[in-house]
């Protein structure tokens, strides 16, 4: 059995040991103990929120194998992007070009940069270890997050975006950023991905504010405009059933496209129930997606836990086995929060 739950000050190490296999691709959870230490103190405060609206916290949750408490993987929510510091993208535009004179009819693409101090939830820093990827375990990873953000809709803005991991190799290069962004500011791409991490400055100040013709770019720079690192397609499909869309935005430095939707359609929050625990029952089926649930239980933000397993609903109450209710820390009596796990498996390894 799998939990997840906020992650707490002592899973640094834990961390730590995970995030040794992400490669380069995880960039918002770098391999740096001071910069991780410093975001779990970050969510762990963000999880005491008690504003009434939301100002840019981070919410990171660990995923752990109940019995051994070995941490297996993580994901994060964004409340707001944006702030002090702006959220910079790219905006993919597409122009029909016709000459009467030669008859021709050209579709020029450009990229325009832009940026905003007051931008929508994200969600982000996923990861789940090689050792433990399956389909559903890879959907229970990305899907709880959202079952959180149903539980608290005041703690986030109204639309929710993902920038999905783009191409970049096994040596952190990416054919955009030789193309593009190394030309004006002459660093290679783990470094000035590295650098947002402290300021974003720099990239208002070196990179060209006037549009970018695609069709000058080099072949493979333009060939991974919009287009994810094969080990997201998985992670992609997912949030595309759950009601994501590509709407035209891509990252500024490996151009993965973000995907975005409105908080209140996203299926694992639009359709979640809450419903009071009546009984505990032992389940014999089988575990697969069409008869497996997410189950969180609706306590304060701190204590939020969520797993997945079996659920049965009889008069409008649920029954879950007593595990599950050990597991998530709720007793009969107490209500849960529940969604339908079902979807297209995909065996697709997931990353964002």
């Amino acid at each position: 059995m799998y939990i997840i739950r906020p992650m707490r000050a002592d899973d640094l190490s834990g961390l730590l040991e995970l995030l040794k296999d992400s490669g380069h691709g995880l960039t918002s959870l770098p391999q740096d103990e001071k910069i991780l230490k410093k975001k779990i103190a970050h969510s762990s405060k963000s999880f005491l929120h008690t504003n009434e609206k939301p100002m840019g916290e981070l919410y990171l949750f660990a995923m752990e194998e109940y019995e051994t408490k070995r941490l297996v993987g993580v994901s994060g929510i964004i409340s707001k992007i944006g702030g002090f510091e702006a959220y910079y993208f790219y905006r993919v535009q597409t122009d029909r070009m016709y000459s009467r004179m030669l008859d021709k009819e050209k579709f020029i693409k450009s990229l325009h940069m832009e940026k905003t101090h007051s931008g929508p939830a994200e969600i982000c820093s996923l990861f789940l270890s090689p050792k433990f990827r399956n389909s559903q375990n890879g959907r229970f990873l990305s899907l709880s997050r959202f079952l959180f953000m149903a539980e608290h809709p005041e703690n986030f803005e109204r639309k929710v975006i993902a920038e999905m991991r783009g191409q970049v190799n096994q040596k952190g290069e990416s054919p955009f950023w030789d193309a593009v962004g190394n030309k004006y500011m002459e660093i290679d791409f783990i470094h000035a991905d590295y650098l947002t991490l402290k300021s974003k400055s720099f990239i208002e100040e070196l990179l060209p504010k006037y549009p970018i013709l695609v069709d000058l770019l080099p072949k493979d720079a333009q060939d991974v405009i919009a287009e994810v690192h094969p080990d997201t397609r998985g992670a992609r499909h997912i949030l595309e059933k759950e009601g994501f869309r590509f709407k035209g935005q891509v990252g500024i430095f490996e151009p993965g496209p973000v995907l975005e939707a409105r908080t209140k359609n996203v299926r694992a929050i639009k359709d979640s129930r809450v419903l009071t625990v009546d009984k505990y029952t032992n389940f014999s089926d089988e575990l697969r997606p069409e008869n497996t649930f997410l189950i969180a239980n609706t306590k304060k933000n701190e204590d939020f836990k969520v797993t997945y397993g079996h659920l049965s609903i009889e008069h409008n109450k649920v029954q879950i086995s007593e595990a599950i209710a050990k597991a998530i820390g709720v007793k009969i009596g107490d209500t849960v929060r529940f969604i339908s796990l079902k979807g297209p498996e995909t065996n697709t390894i997931l990353e964002i």
